[in-house]
């Protein structure tokens, strides 16, 4: 029998016989579950829980909400198994992946439930005699968490976390293509005591419940990761009620392959971010840059790399690459590949969707690597979020710098390269907000700041300390004794 999930509202799992299916990418036979669809009335119920349940949250003290925090992050680790199992059968990522998405959802809940006991302030000498000085942390208020289907559990948790640490409340409305994952967060917390209203989760049409989410009157600030369009609306709506924003949005980021290289890692590293997640992270890289001398050398070898990768069923063992999300970016992924055939001829390996046996039940497409691409290309300019790779020729280190840079987003970027001069050059001169070296531009922890710059993001930046800088606010004390 197939189970339906309720969204979660006051404290309470809310029905309708009004519902959408979430089905398995690899197997659209296989029905996950159905999900209770929700209307812009839910919204406004979910952000008027959170408003009532406001004052008693934001008074408790850190350490106790933290403690709800630690709870559910136990009750996640109890059911780890199940967890990740659910996340590849609803977005299709392999099952050792999923495991890492979990583990890191589950840290992440840990992290930011000990920064219940710290929440630091500021404690400063005044220039004035016997005044005493100091700025408190404040909740701003309910906080609207928008989040997208490429990390359903990591995403929400490290939105929910720092939200709910500072003293916030929440509506939280996950992405449609795979809201299951965020609903065992939201499931765990339940569980683990959280006040009724302090966390509502309404699943549904992202457009209708949006609007209504963006539009609610208790709404004081909204955060959001998914595609430039649906940011820059969101920005324009929030703006007109002075709401606080924060944005993660697009990426087309490159990794700057020098020919000083370890040859041999920096392929292993270019194949892991373009490929895996089936190229469905904002940080994968989409366009490599690589100096001539060893141009042709390393085509060849990330073509070699590519074709030995196994696509399937990320469920089965062995399986490196799963299918597209849903049919609509298996449809995106495959018109850019036409696009490539048209600007930078054929590919070299990939460029079709996978038919054969079980996978024509899924929404399968080969990895894609088309070499010479310019930088004029769209291929090079626009993200796809998929497994295509567009491998472009660099004359030096100058002119990669020079390619890296010369485009709108400015998310994540990589450079392979031994020599400590050039990696300080890249580091200090690259126009991106996440940096790494000799590793896949695609893989971040959650203790440091993450986030993009130029097109990529707006607002403050998430994970480790600096997403306490989003979540709060600043009351500052000035008292003479």
């Amino acid at each position: 029998m197939t189970e339906t999930f309720a969204n979660y509202i006051d404290g309470a799992w809310v029905k309708s016989a009004a519902v959408f299916e979430n089905r398995n990418p690899a197997n659209t036979g296989e029905l996950v579950g159905c999900f209770v669809k929700g209307q812009a009335q839910d919204v406004e119920e979910a952000a008027a829980a959170a408003a009532a349940a406001l004052p008693g949250w934001s008074t408790m003290s850190g350490p106790a909400r933290g403690n709800i925090l630690y709870r559910a992050a136990d009750i996640l680790d109890k059911r780890f198994e199940q967890v990740a199992a659910d996340m590849t059968r609803e977005e299709g990522k392999t099952l050792p992946e999923a495991k890492g998405e979990v583990r890191r959802s589950i840290n992440i809940l840990r992290y930011f439930a000990g920064e219940g006991s710290r929440m630091p302030g500021m404690l400063v000498p005044s220039e004035r005699d016997r005044v005493h000085m100091f700025a408190l942390r404040k909740p701003i208020g309910v906080v609207g968490l928008i989040t997208p289907w490429n990390f359903p559990s990591a995403i929400p948790a490290w939105k929910l976390a720092p939200a709910l640490i500072c003293g916030n409340t929440v509506v939280l409305k996950p992405a449609s293509a795979a809201p299951l994952s965020a609903w065992r967060i939201v499931e765990a917390l339940h569980e683990a005591g959280i006040p009724k209203g302090v966390v509502n989760f309404v699943a549904g049409s992202g457009g209708e419940l949006g609007q209504a989410l963006v539009g609610a009157k208790p709404l004081k600030a909204v955060s959001f990761t998914g595609s430039c369009e649906i940011g820059n609306w969101l920005h324009a709506e929030a703006s007109k009620r002075r709401l606080r924003i924060q944005l993660e949005m697009g990426g087309k980021n490159p990794t700057i392959v020098l020919a000083d290289a370890d040859f041999t890692s920096a392929v292993e590293n270019v194949v892991n971010a373009s490929f895996f997640s089936t190229g469905q992270k904002c940080t994968a890289t989409s366009r490599a840059i690589v100096e001539d001398a060893i141009y042709d050398r390393f085509v060849a070898a990330v073509v070699e790399r590519t074709r030995r990768l196994k696509v399937g069923n990320g469920m089965e063992p062995g399986i490196e690459i799963g299918p597209c999300v849903d049919q609509a970016q298996m449809e995106t992924v495959l018109r850019y590949v036409e696009i490539g055939r048209k600007e930078a001829g054929e590919p070299l390996c990939g460029g079709s969707r996978l038919t054969e046996g079980a996978l024509a039940k899924g929404y399968f497409v080969e990895p894609t690597v088309f070499a010479d691409v310019l930088e004029e290309h769209t291929i090079a300019r626009e993200e796809i979020f998929g497994p295509v790779l567009a491998i472009m020729r660099a004359a030096d280190f100058e002119d990669a710098m020079r390619i890296a840079n010369n485009i709108p987003f400015g998310l994540s970027s990589s450079i392979q390269t031994t020599s400590l001069s050039r990696t300080f050059e890249y580091i200090y001169r690259a126009e991106a907000g996440l940096l790494t070296v000799n590793l896949p531009s695609a893989g971040v922890e959650y203790q440091l700041p993450f986030g993009g710059s130029k097109d990529s993001s707006f607002g403050p930046k998430e994970q480790g300390p600096a997403a306490l800088e989003f979540y709060s606010d600043y009351k500052t004390v000035y008292l003479k004794y």
